[in-house]
């Protein structure tokens, strides 16, 4: 999924795209209004992700006209600003949430996938996969089993996907990194190793086995 983040601090912006993109988000960098708008004509991003105090085309003139546009895209401010007519005014515009700095990385990104969830549900409802016990929602970032619901990074959704669509395959490390992470990728080594041990805390019980090791090969889902 793509971000578009609009920011004038050129620190808080790398600061702010450095924070995203770990988590399997595409990141646009925009400097200013306008080029928040070129930006999102040419990319149609997945979310934006706004500063309000901006030189030119300020934040609330962004959102007012990509609303005019797009009904569903989720938009977020984040700015100093708190008083409370400047929330008002941001949510009265179409806005999503409004997110007060200084915030913490796992804040915004909470604030994001909830963001996503609660505008794709209804159009994407239907878009999903069973893993076993597991039902994936990928353009929600969540998975669901029995009546429990567990978020989800983009790159953990890649990686279920992947294991769906060749259900049965051993797949290797090498397959992942270049399907989940990207051909030009350069990982750690242990990067998808840590990846998989972190998605298996959330998806799988004790004694259960949903991705399935193949030692000195890589993993599996059996079907």
């Amino acid at each position: 999924m793509t971000i578009l983040l609009a920011e004038d601090d050129p620190v808080t912006l790398e600061s702010l795209a450095a924070c995203l993109q770990p988590e399997g988000f595409r990141t646009l960098l925009a400097h200013d209004g306008e080029q928040a708008l070129t930006l999102w004509q040419k990319h149609k991003p997945d979310l934006l992700c706004l500063d309000i105090m901006m030189p030119g085309i300020d934040g609330y003139e962004v959102c007012r006209r990509v609303r005019a546009a797009d009904s569903t895209v989720p938009i977020l401010f984040l700015s100093a600003k708190s008083e409370e007519i400047d929330v008002v005014v941001g949510l009265r515009l179409g806005a999503d949430d409004f997110v007060r700095k200084p915030f913490g990385k796992h804040e915004l990104i909470a604030r994001i996938g909830s963001a996503l969830r609660r505008t794709q549900t209804a159009r994407t409802a239907a878009v999903s996969f069973q893993l076993g016990p597991l039902r994936v929602f990928p353009a929600e970032l969540r998975a669901q089993r029995d009546a429990g619901s567990m978020d989800l990074t983009p790159r953990e959704v890649s990686i279920l996907k992947l294991l769906h669509e060749r259900a049965g395959q051993v797949l290797s490390r090498d397959t992942m990194l270049d399907v989940c992470w990207g051909l030009d990728y350069m990982p750690e080594s242990r990067t998808l190793d840590q990846h998989i041990a972190k998605l298996r805390k959330k998806i799988e019980r004790e004694s259960e086995e949903i991705i399935e090791t193949v030692r000195g090969v890589g993993y599996r889902w059996r079907g």
